[in-house]
């Protein structure tokens, strides 16, 4: 800890544009450092012009800050890659303040693959430190990584009153209500955020979502194209997945053609090599062809950037995409992935190894099923893994993804059982969202193998 007085150290301190003070080698860093604050907290990709500080300001926040980049790369390497910042801030942190210093250790448990206690520093930074909005995005990030929905949301509310002016907290809080199915909650703190500044696309996003689940699919659509102008300067998750969001309307719309072409615009070719860029493109590709629409070569594209991803092993959500991926592309590295997913999950870091072992081992079995038409093998694998799916983390859009999958696999496998499972599901997810041509379509064909066929069309 600091020595000397606290209170009169944070006093003389440099600040961000938080207010959160900064024990840094030179202040001349502090823009660059700022930077990465702001940029990290609305989804901007000058976050990382701080990594042109590396070599040069050696301040422990400023190499922690410079690891929490490297991680956020996702890829094998990426905690290998992060430990000579972190040991860096590790060396220098008694020079640090408090609240460095439990960012430091957050960003050690996460390198170690401990994200319970990462998440507890975080929640504990949350109380302590409440405009250390890094921390609190963080610790959303990992909470909504093993499906803690409620952990999103309480570290939102731990913050708001004392970040009631920020509007990315609004847009941090309107997520978690929206993980939590508080849609009204989240509608409401999503507006406020826009309210406050138009350009806050990780509001957007949750406004999307919100209405995507309500089935409020044109005003949906309507909405993510008359903000989409304010989606310049983001990091390339947030640009694709937003249009990823809007390709999601215009599928359920029926407007096939349109959404083909948000793929090849917008959703897929921003940064190819990275881990949400091409989890994107999986995602999509597949509800694209789940949805009858003719993908043509592009999943050979796609499969050519996730070779490098044969063991990764990062988070299971991401292993499945880049599985399913290969598997659809016909690419025998599919196989060993599969292995390499056995052979990892059981000694995977103790909080998150049932979600490897449960969860994302049946299901990779099932994917890989699917991929190869067969059905059955889809259903058993799948089956296992779908009720305990929240584990591998992913938004509840992004999870349906395997609901779709195991839904196409009943309808396929055509019998009379697994015909009338799929009526009931189809039948639920429609009247939740009566204006999705592609449900109706897909229950259409349902119900005139059932021999009801007249009832989808009166």
């Amino acid at each position: 800890m600091p020595s000397g007085n606290p209170t009169h150290i944070a006093a003389s301190l440099p600040a961000d544009s938080l207010g959160n003070p900064l024990t840094l080698d030179d202040d001349a860093s502090l823009p660059l450092v700022d930077d990465f604050v702001m940029g990290f907290i609305s989804t901007e990709a000058r976050a990382v012009n701080l990594l042109a500080l590396a070599q040069t300001d050696a301040s422990p926040i400023v190499q922690a800050y410079c690891a929490t980049l490297h991680l956020f790369a996702e890829s094998r390497g990426a905690a290998v890659n992060a430990r000579p910042f972190l040991e860096k801030a590790k060396a220098g942190a008694a020079l640090a303040t408090p609240r460095e210093q439990r960012y430091i250790a957050a960003i050690e448990a996460w390198a170690d693959g401990d994200i319970a206690h990462a998440i507890a520093l975080h929640a504990e930074q949350a109380r302590e430190h409440p405009r250390d909005l890094v921390s609190v995005k963080l610790g959303q990030y990992h909470c909504f990584n093993t499906g803690d929905c409620p952990g999103m949301l309480r570290l939102a509310l731990a913050v708001l009153p004392s970040t009631a002016d920020v509007p990315y907290v609004h847009g941090m809080t309107a997520f978690g209500y929206e993980q939590c199915h508080l849609m009204r909650e989240a509608e409401a703190s999503a507006r406020r955020a826009i309210a406050m500044c138009r350009k806050e696309p990780w509001a957007h996003h949750a406004l999307a979502h919100v209405m995507l689940t309500e089935g409020r699919l044109a005003e949906g659509l309507a909405f993510m194209n008359g903000v989409s102008d304010t989606w310049t300067g983001l990091n390339s998750f947030m640009v694709t997945h937003n249009w990823w969001h809007v390709a999601l309307f215009l599928i359920d719309l029926g407007r096939d053609a349109e959404a083909l072409a948000v793929y090849d615009e917008h959703a897929w070719g921003v940064v190819k090599d990275y881990s949400q860029d091409q989890i994107g493109a999986v995602s999509l590709l597949a509800r694209l062809e789940l949805a009858g629409i003719d993908v043509g070569a592009r999943w050979n594209d796609v499969a050519g950037y996730l070779l490098q991803r044969q063991a990764d092993h990062v988070l299971p959500f991401l292993d499945l995409q880049y599985l399913y991926g290969l598997a659809r592309a016909a690419r025998p590295e599919a196989d060993a992935l599969l292995r390499n997913i056995e052979a990892f999950a059981p000694g995977a870091p103790p909080s998150t190894r049932a979600a490897w072992q449960r969860v994302c081992v049946p299901a990779a079995h099932g994917l890989v099923a699917h991929a190869r038409g067969d059905f059955a093998g889809a259903i058993e694998g799948l089956g296992v893994a779908l009720p305990r799916l929240i584990e591998i983390g992913g938004s509840h859009a992004q999870r349906d993804l395997f609901e779709q999958v195991y839904l196409d696999a009943m309808v396929r496998t055509g019998t009379e059982a697994t015909l009338a499972g799929a009526q009931g599901i189809l039948q639920q997810q429609l009247n939740g969202q009566p204006e999705s041509l592609r449900l109706r379509r897909q229950a259409g064909a349902v119900y005139e193998k059932l021999g009801l066929g007249a009832l989808l069309r009166n």
